[in-house]
């Protein structure tokens, strides 16, 4: 049998007999000739045939045929003298025409039908890109000396709160959705120095929002023998340095398709205190946010605007946000005790990442939980890490889903999300 190649790589077998495979995208007939395009995951062939036939779209073929060039053609090259063996045909129609190059259907109509709407190479593509920020991202931390983890989903406390987990029933005892891998992560801090993971995270938020899931992506990772949460912010950027390099590498026909271009990443990302910019904020727009513990989404995209002003760049480091918004685990600056030594990364306006230096001592954990009003004795499978010695170390949590939009401009998350999951979808 003649080995299979690929529609993109068909200008580089003029003259050779060859077999693709893949999708009927589309059939125009002529006066005196047709024309199939067929679709594959490497992109669009066309095949020129002297009798028409009757397939329709969608249909699952494998065609064999000579290569020869017409510039006119999908890369400049096509299939004549084709046969054409049908692998399987639909029952039913897709929900719009695969083949338009804008998408006619309604975001909603994509979601209800995504495993047929995903093949349209616009709506294909951002998951390219992701993939190759996935890709990017490991490579990035395989060269600083990282290991890949594979945490626990379901555990028997809350991570972050008591609040807004997905609680389950384990073997008739309670237990939760992982809202992220961050004890764990610790945990293995003490064992490898630097972890990385990347996983599923739940988060039972109520919010029916273009920007919040219930289940999305997480890129994290913890690293040891560090000075301040500046050194997590250098690997952070050392991560989203390799991430756009790889998209920029791998996915450039998912790029051109979305016309986007991917945003170069400083060496040195502008970093500026949370009370500095509230101070700004208080002085360039009509609202005062000082005192306030937090940025709303319209102070993030005014700073996101002044950081691409004032200093060219798409990225912005908020560092110092008060303890009280910060998670017990969060080490607090010990110049000023009520700001801590953390930052969120915003990305075009949004907040993309959050992360920082985190307590290391097993007698600050107790006071933070007492402080608190925590139990100690709820976490106490998670304070027997830091009971037998840990170094300072930190992290980080960047959302796949989240970044994946803002690079690609996309309205709404779950245009960046596969089967996405949130207060109203559970299905497909």
């Amino acid at each position: 049998m003649i080995s299979r190649i690929l529609a993109a790589d068909l200008p580089t077998h003029v003259g050779s007999h060859v077999r693709l495979a893949g999708w009927l995208h589309r059939r125009r007939e002529l006066k005196s000739v047709s024309f199939l395009v067929m679709r594959d995951r490497s992109g669009l062939a066309q095949i020129v045939l002297r009798e028409p036939v009757q397939l329709a779209e969608e249909t699952v073929v494998e065609v064999t045929g000579t290569v020869a060039a017409n510039p006119q053609a999908p890369g400049g090259a096509e299939l004549v003298d084709p046969v054409i063996e049908v692998l399987s045909s639909p029952v039913e129609s897709p929900p719009f025409d695969l083949y338009r190059p804008v998408v006619a259907g309604a975001l909603p109509t994509v979601l209800d039908h995504a495993p047929v709407a995903l093949r349209h190479p616009r709506l294909r593509a951002p998951f390219e890109i992701a993939a190759a920020g996935v890709a990017g991202f490991r490579a990035a931390l395989d060269g600083l000396g990282f290991v890949e983890t594979s945490t626990p989903k379901i555990v028997a406390s809350a991570t972050e709160s008591g609040a807004n987990v997905f609680g389950i029933d384990y073997f008739g005892k309670p237990a939760f959705l992982a809202q992220s891998p961050q004890f764990f992560k610790q945990a293995l801090v003490g064992v490898f120095e630097r972890v990385y993971e990347v996983g599923p995270v739940f988060r039972a938020e109520p919010h029916d929002t273009a920007r919040h899931l219930a289940q999305y992506t997480s890129l994290d990772a913890e690293l040891g023998f560090i000075h301040d949460h500046r050194d997590i912010m250098a690997v952070l950027t050392h991560a989203l340095t390799g991430m756009h390099a790889a998209v920029t590498e791998r996915a450039g026909t998912a790029t051109a398709l979305l016309e986007i271009d991917v945003p170069k990443v400083p060496e040195e990302i502008p970093a500026i205190h949370f009370t500095d910019a509230q101070e700004l904020l208080a002085r360039h727009t009509s609202e005062d946010p000082r005192g306030e513990p937090d940025l709303a989404p319209a102070h993030e995209r005014w700073l996101g605007e002044w950081a691409l002003r004032e200093h060219g760049s798409e990225f912005l480091f908020v560092t110092g946000y008060p303890m009280a918004k910060r998670p017990f685990y969060t080490h607090p600056d010990p110049a000023r005790p009520e700001y801590s030594r953390s930052f969120d990364l915003l990305f075009r306006g949004l907040e993309l990442v959050t992360g920082g230096q985190r307590l290391h001592l097993h007698a600050d954990y107790v006071t933070a939980l007492a402080g608190r009003g925590e139990d100690p004795e709820a976490y106490r499978g998670y304070l027997k890490a830091f009971a037998h010695g840990m170094p300072p170390h930190g992290g980080f949590a960047i959302g796949l889903e989240r970044w994946t939009s803002r690079l690609t401009g996309a309205a709404n998350i779950r245009q960046t999300t596969l089967f996405p999951r949130d207060l109203h979808r559970l299905s497909p």
